[in-house]
Order: structure tokens, then C-alpha cells, then sequence
């Protein structure tokens, strides 16, 4: 016989379907209402500051020019040791100091093909066609990606995750201290380190107490990131707690005992 009145089923049903509405009334709810964080703790937000004084435009790869002018305060007439330099201005991280506010110094880089727009385009910089690492006068293997002359290591694995690998070259090696001697610096004001997971070995060949740089910006990729962490906690070198969230690739450390960016008593470096 045929009834209109609800199964138990459907009155279950009915039951499920009412108590799922209110649980997701209440999500719904909490979402709207709950409280906003205007300064969430995010690359994004914090560079804002930086582009509007410093941007919009930049040589460097991402936003690290600004980080480096805005310590600097866009101070003129510096030293400078760009290791890992590559291209002239293409990603370069010292390309505006030095036409723009008159810096000079050394661009260190195993591909000595660039020398000759070093040579045309940065006057003030002395292009050297090294692989710094921890011992001078061997031989290291550099290998480069097809895709791209910006990505070259002495990490086979390294390149490879970029794309094929193009050429495997022999290059003089040196070590940054022997490098620095052999050219007369004896303050660095910046030094940027980009090689592409060889920084330890690099950071063992460098006497960082005895050239004091002022700032410096150094790759500090998951895999060697706490070798490079330890090296600067031995020396007294800490990071820069203002740029740790604008720029999440590189470390930027400063003389423990540093409050103000020092002013370079040097000479500027000629090319010669």
C-alpha cells in the first residue's frame, strides 16, 4: 500500500544533509570572519618597499641589486669582487654599481669568453678566468648546460638538471686569497659569490677576516647551505635579518661587529 509519509532512510538522509549544511555555514563563517594579516611574512610583500625606492628595474638576476644598494645606500666609489661574475650585465649583481654609481673591482669567472665585453662595456672591472676554490694552480672540470652559458659548475648533477650538458672544460683553478694578494686588494667593500654549489670549497681558500668585505651576497642552495651558514658563524659574520624573506635564494652576511656599512679607504681598482 502506498504511503506519503518518509522512510526512516530518508529521514537519515535528511539529517546528514542539514548537519553538513551548518558544519560548512560554520567553515564558511570562520573564513570571512577571521582575523586579516595585512604584513603576511612573504617575499612578495616585503620587496614592495624596495621597488618603490629602488626599482623597477634591476640588472641582477631577481631583486638583488636593490638589497645591495639599499645596504650601501647607494654609496659611490666602492671595491667590489664578483665571483661567479658571467655575463657583463646580464644577471649581474655589480653591473649598476659600477656604471651608475662608480665602483670598481674584479669579476672572477672561469668562462673566459666574456672577457671581451668585460674589456669593452666594464672598464672599471679586471676580468680574471679563474675557478676560485679551496687550492691554486690545478685543474678543475667545468661543465656547461646547452641551454644557457648562465649555468656552468663543477657539479655534473648540478648542470644536468638544467638541460643537457654542452661542454666539459678544464679550467685554471685559484684560491680567492691568492687572487685578492696577487692584485694589490686589501678590503673588499662587496663581494658576491654565484658558483653553483662550489661556494664551500671556495669560502676554504678565503681568509674572510683578513679582507673584512663589508657585504656579502653568496648563493646559499639547500644542499651546501649550512656548510656556508657554519663558515660565517666561525669568522663572526651574520645575516642580514632585513633581506632573509625579500630575496630567498642567497645569504647576505655583515661583520658581527658592523652597524653601519664601512666607507673604503682603497683605491678604486683599474683595469689594467
Amino acid at each position: 500500500m502506498k504511503t506519503d509519509r518518509p522512510s526512516s532512510i530518508q529521514r537519515r538522509f535528511d539529517l546528514v544533509e542539514v548537519s553538513l549544511i551548518v558544519v560548512l555555514a560554520v567553515v564558511i563563517g570562520w573564513i570571512v570572519g577571521r582575523p586579516r594579516i595585512d604584513n603576511p611574512v612573504q617575499s612578495v610583500t616585503e620587496i614592495e618597499a624596495f621597488r618603490d625606492k629602488y626599482g623597477p628595474d634591476h640588472y641582477s638576476e631577481r631583486e638583488e641589486e636593490w638589497l645591495i644598494r639599499d645596504y650601501f645606500q647607494n654609496r659611490r666609489e666602492g671595491i667590489f669582487v664578483d665571483v661567479g661574475a658571467n655575463h657583463y650585465r646580464l644577471a649581474s649583481k655589480t653591473y649598476y654599481l659600477e656604471s651608475q654609481l662608480g665602483w670598481s673591482g674584479l669579476a672572477i669567472e672561469p668562462q673566459k669568453e666574456f672577457s671581451a665585453d668585460y674589456a669593452q662595456h666594464r672598464p672599471r672591472t679586471k676580468f680574471l678566468p679563474f675557478f676560485v676554490s679551496d687550492a691554486s694552480n690545478e685543474t678543475a672540470k667545468l661543465y656547461i648546460t646547452r641551454r644557457s652559458s648562465l649555468v656552468a659548475s663543477g657539479d655534473k648533477n648540478f648542470v644536468q638538471r638544467f638541460g643537457s650538458i654542452a661542454e666539459a672544460r678544464d679550467v685554471p683553478t685559484i684560491t680567492l686569497n691568492d687572487l685578492l694578494v696577487s692584485e694589490g686588494i686589501h678590503h673588499v667593500d662587496f663581494l658576491s659569490m654565484d658558483i653553483e654549489l662550489h661556494e664551500p670549497e671556495a669560502l676554504r681558500g678565503f681568509d674572510i677576516g683578513r679582507f673584512k668585505p663589508s657585504l656579502v651576497c653568496i648563493e646559499g642552495l639547500a644542499p651546501v647551505r649550512q656548510a656556508i651558514l657554519d663558515y660565517f658563524a666561525r669568522n663572526n659574520y651574520v645575516l642580514v635579518g632585513k633581506y632573509m624573506w625579500v630575496d630567498l635564494e642567497n645569504l647576505y652576511f655583515v661583520p658581527l661587529d658592523t652597524r653601519e656599512p664601512r666607507q673604503s679607504a682603497q683605491k678604486n681598482v683599474e683595469k689594467d
